[in-house]
């Protein structure tokens, strides 16, 4: 287990997060801007958004689903989903 904070930056500063590791696993809790973001996968990613609201559009999915404060979104390993963000929104992300 590291003590040590890891803070990430994508898309030119628009979204932020600190990754952590403790006994419950790897996580990362961030903030993104307003703005539409692609992100890759390469594990299980439980996504829960902790302020704000996030509209996903889920691999193998036609359909935008807007996910707002205390849902959450499961993407698999190795895929890619995109995101709308109305307003500046919270999350946090786990790992598997």
């Amino acid at each position: 287990m590291s003590a040590v904070l890891t803070v990430n930056s994508y898309f030119n500063d628009q979204v932020k997060s600190i990754a952590l590791d403790n006994k419950e696993g790897t996580s990362t809790v961030g903030v993104m801007a307003i703005g539409e973001y692609e992100f890759g996968t390469s594990q299980r990613e439980y996504m829960t958004v902790v302020s704000g609201a996030l509209t996903v559009k889920l691999p193998a999915s036609d359909t935008w689903d807007t996910f707002l404060k205390g849902d959450t979104f499961i993407v698999e390993a190795n895929q890619s989903f995109n995101v709308k963000v109305e307003e500046t929104t919270a999350y946090l992300c786990r790992y598997e």
